[in-house]
């Protein structure tokens, strides 16, 4: 999977004085940048998993989407809070955004935006929100994991972020490993049945199709570890059963 392409490319960061392990909404900005970076560049991808097993439109839906983000990210530099921003973000992907993504994304970012009231978040702050966005997410689609869904990659990545955090790891150490565990969940994908969606129609005839919702889902976690975190292999030294 590529990880390259053009457009999106994020501002400078002003927020150069944060203290240590905070995450301000410059930060979250950041993440949702290089979100809609990783859309564009696997936007075909994205598009042609989904020609196999639904409408055909998942990458381009969610790049019109993301560039909407950005679009709104831009004409508001100065958004202080984290809750604004994602619940600007998300209520612009609920708007802009056709099928089932933009509900869902959308849910995602504002359920997050209601859990991250707090001016600064920590480490902690920021999995309580996604945990709240998968909840939301859950609650939207009435899925569950193992139904074929973006949920095989947000709630293993949510489960693997809890659980690093809890054994005292740094952000960027928890979210490679939540990267690594979406990854995985989307990869699993492959041998599902699909359950619901429009994908659910062909049966059995979907497995051997990853499906292109976990196949997005996973480029968004790959986006906060690459933009939150330390890089990889900074962030890898130390990680639990790493050398």
């Amino acid at each position: 999977m590529t990880d390259s392409g053009e457009g999106h490319a994020a501002p400078p960061d002003p927020a150069t004085d944060e203290e240590a392990g905070e995450i301000r909404a410059a930060d979250l900005g950041r993440w949702l940048r290089e979100f809609a970076r990783l859309v564009r560049a696997n936007r075909d991808l994205l598009t042609a998993l989904d020609s196999a097993i639904g409408d055909a439109d998942h990458g381009l839906n969610l790049d019109r989407g993301m560039t909407a983000v950005v679009i709104e990210l831009d004409a508001a530099p100065r958004i202080s809070s984290p809750a604004t921003l994602l619940r600007t973000a998300g209520m612009t992907l609920v708007r802009t955004v056709g099928g089932a993504s933009g509900p869902l994304y959308g849910t995602l970012l504002m359920r997050m935006a209601a859990a991250c009231s707090a001016p600064t978040l920590s480490a902690e702050e920021l999995a309580i929100g996604l945990r709240a966005g998968l909840d939301g997410v859950t609650a939207r689609g009435r899925a569950r994991p193992g139904e074929k869904t973006l949920l095989d990659a947000l709630e293993p990545a949510c489960a693997a972020l809890d659980s690093a955090l809890a054994e005292g790891t740094s952000l960027g150490v928890a979210l490679h490993a939540a990267r690594a565990a979406a990854d995985a969940g989307r990869d699993a994908t492959t041998a599902m049945v699909a359950r619901k969606g429009r994908a659910s129609y062909l049966g059995e005839r979907s497995v051997g199709h990853q499906d292109p919702g976990a196949t997005s889902m996973a480029l968004l976690v790959t986006a906060a570890a690459t933009s939150l975190g330390e890089p990889a292999d900074s962030a890898t030294a130390g990680a639990p059963g790493s050398d």
